[in-house]
């Protein structure tokens, strides 16, 4: 029932937009709630912008798409995500040229320590890549549309692989801080409740309408991996495992590190899947690395506990070494074809 002087809006917000924003093109769903006046012209611009609320369309890809192109002349094959702490992989590239978030049309803007809001072109070991220095979460207000705004982005601007990094906890009684775990596969937690970045209409340029996860990760990269490693002389702290996202912010309950280990997590963290999803609907080939920069505790007698700062300090610790890797197989990976 209506509330005078109020407007019924969601936070999903479904095709909101003709030719420019009017209060009566507003089409919601459930779960609902009520913004008194003030609110109301704040969130009509916020959905004007694409910022924070609603769907993406094509033509906001084709116009973000446009305006990089435009902007740049690199054309990058390779896109690379940056972690917690992990921006530096951006540091060693040629040619240059930076681009802040807020200066790109329709990008959401980094909110959380150790995302700098930064997407780099240039080129590494004669390969042109992209690299995005900060990502976007959905415990910052993101809808999925958003989080994973970037990776349709990098589809339509030519890229083929995609290389996703992150910092998480590590559950495996194996896993030392410091680790680096190369992502075998991935469970999809908030996926399991509804919050998919697939979900709505698909659009058939892109992807089709039910893809295939159950190779998300390429076997190949994943392989040069581990033979990289090896040749670093990095074997003794480079795992291999399955990584579990859950929406945060908070850090894991006991209980709920306990429940992700018995469901056969290795490490777990608050990003990544999403832009794989999309990735994967996209064609794109996926690698992913994550640093363990914390034990996620399974005792009730511990009384430990983990924070972002402590996390951010073991991702500039072990990042140099990350970045060896990432920069030995972004340099070799034209030794495999194919999307796997």
């Amino acid at each position: 029932m209506a509330i005078p002087g109020l407007t019924l809006v969601c936070r999903d917000v479904i095709a909101c937009v003709k030719h420019g924003l009017e209060k009566g093109d507003l089409f919601v769903r459930v779960p609902i709630i009520y913004l008194p006046p003030p609110c109301e012209e704040e969130f009509l611009n916020q959905v004007k912008e694409r910022r924070v609320w609603g769907c993406c369309s094509f033509e906001d890809y084709k116009h973000t798409t446009e305006w990089l192109l435009s902007h740049t002349r690199h054309r990058p094959k390779i896109a690379v995500i940056c972690g917690s702490g992990l921006g530096l992989l951006a540091d060693s590239v040629i040619n240059k040229q930076s681009f802040r978030y807020e200066e790109i049309p329709n990008f959401p803007l980094s909110t959380v320590p150790g995302h700098e809001g930064c997407l780099v072109f240039g080129n590494l070991r004669d390969k042109c890549c992209v690299f995005m220095q900060g990502r976007f979460h959905l415990y910052e207000g993101y809808s999925l549309c958003k989080v994973t705004f970037p990776v349709r982005i990098f589809k339509l601007m030519g890229v083929e692989t995609i290389i996703v990094t992150n910092a998480s906890g590590g559950l495996c009684q194996d896993f030392k801080v410091g680790d680096i775990m190369i992502i075998k596969d991935h469970i999809n937690l908030p996926g399991f409740a509804g919050q998919h970045p697939l979900c709505g209409p698909n659009d058939e340029r892109f992807g089709i309408r039910f893809p295939c996860m159950s190779d998300a990760y390429s076997k190949d990269l994943r392989k040069l991996a581990l033979d990289i490693s090896a040749e670093l002389g990095y074997s003794d702290f480079v795992r291999e495992g399955v990584y579990c996202m859950v929406s945060g912010p908070n850090f894991e309950t006991v209980a709920e590190a306990r429940m992700l280990h018995i469901l056969g997590s290795d490490s777990v963290g608050m990003s990544t899947i999403p832009e794989v999803t999309v990735a994967k609907h996209c064609g794109l080939r996926v690698f992913g690395l994550s640093l363990i920069t914390n034990k996620v505790s399974l005792d009730f007698s511990r009384e430990e506990k983990v924070n972002h700062e402590e996390v951010l300090q073991i991702s500039k610790m072990r990042a140099e070494m990350l970045q060896n890797v990432v920069v030995a197989l972004i340099a070799k990976s034209n030794q495999i074809d194919g999307p796997n």
